[in-house]
């Protein structure tokens, strides 16, 4: 009888430690810096498919890596999504992430979107999405072949014609320590201090407001990410699709190293309490029907190895033919950042 009492016992524990593991398995933590309405048919979808709930917690990247560090081992994330490659970046080199081991997502994302693989084989964190940094400029007032280059921002010929947003909003810091890679130090320094002798006004705003700017004739030139322009041209509202039709478009750098794109990626949180669901989320949003969400949702630009999409503004954009974009590893461009800033302080770029 004492017997049948300890099997008993011993075969209840065993149920409840794997009906624990099996609802461990069916949740997973999301810290997001997107807040895209657009994702939440996503994150619906992947519930549908997988029978994991997502439970969100909404942040900026910085306030997202602020969090972690503060949890230490306690935090209940399990799966990261950041917008920015200098903040993944960041999160690499404070150890946030855990790096694993995915065919699916290895052979979706390519080797430039991606962290370096780790010390054990694993990558610390995947790009889900691109946004290319682009140039609007004054159809009227400013010709295409002076503003079809980076480096022709800082050219005397656009004086007084530049708009852009804050030097250290992590877009710029992005397209800044790309350019670095490029140019090296003593060029990009002078290329920086060209930028501020051209502005048509002090650094405001976010990349619509640059968009506006041109549209109104306050500036001849501006930068801004692809997704911001493409929602204007897919707007409900004419006004805004009016400011689209008053600005000409330029993916720059097409003749020498291509475009510079920021990333937007995911990771799986080095403390995560559900490694094998973290995973299973990032390679669902490798996956073509989420490339695509990402495409038509959002206007970001797909990642994964021979995924097509259907987006008439980005395709607009691009006179329905690839654009070259540059090829330097993200991780290099986040590695700058520090070196970008310090020059930003020194030409007096706000």
């Amino acid at each position: 009888m004492k017997k049948r009492l300890i099997l008993a016992s011993a075969l209840a524990s065993v149920t409840l430690w794997a009906s624990a593991a099996q609802a461990q398995e069916q949740v997973i933590n999301l810290y997001s810096a997107r807040h895209y309405s657009s994702d939440e048919a996503l994150y619906n979808d992947f519930t549908k498919a997988t029978g994991i709930k997502i439970n969100r917690v909404d942040s900026d990247d910085a306030g997202i890596i602020a969090r972690m560090k503060a949890e230490g081992s306690a935090s209940p994330a399990d799966v990261i999504l950041l917008v920015d490659a200098a903040r993944l970046w960041r999160g690499e080199q404070d150890n946030l992430f855990l790096p694993i081991k995915s065919a699916t997502l290895e052979a979706a994302i390519p080797a430039n979107l991606r962290a370096t693989p780790a010390a054990n084989g694993g990558i610390p964190w995947f790009g889900l999405s691109t946004r290319a940094r682009l140039i609007v400029y004054d159809k009227v007032k400013v010709k295409r072949e002076n503003v079809d280059s980076y480096e022709k921002l800082a050219d005397p010929v656009n004086k007084g014609k530049l708009c852009i947003r804050s030097g250290s909003h992590p877009y710029n810091l992005s397209l800044f320590g790309a350019v670095l890679e490029h140019l090296g130090p003593e060029k990009t320094e002078n290329w920086l201090k060209g930028m501020v002798a051209n502005m048509a006004r002090s650094p405001k705003g976010g990349d619509t407001d640059q968009i506006k700017g041109v549209a109104s004739g306050e500036c001849g030139v501006a930068v801004t990410n692809s997704y911001y322009l493409a929602r204007l041209m897919r707007s409900n509202s004419p006004e805004d699709r009016a400011i689209t039709e008053r600005v000409g478009v330029v993916f720059p750098n097409q003749s020498t190293w291509g475009t510079h794109v920021n990333v937007a990626g995911g990771a799986v949180a080095r403390h995560s309490k559900n490694v094998a669901g973290a995973t299973k989320f990032l390679e669902y949003l490798a996956s073509a029907s989420a490339q695509n969400h990402f495409a038509n949702g959002n206007n970001e630009w797909p990642v994964s190895v021979g995924v097509t999409f259907d987006n008439s503004a980005l395709k607009a954009m691009t006179a329905g033919k690839p654009f070259k974009s540059e090829t330097i590893p993200i991780s290099a461009v986040g590695a700058n950042q520090v070196k970008v800033q310090q020059m930003l302080d020194r030409v007096g770029f706000k």
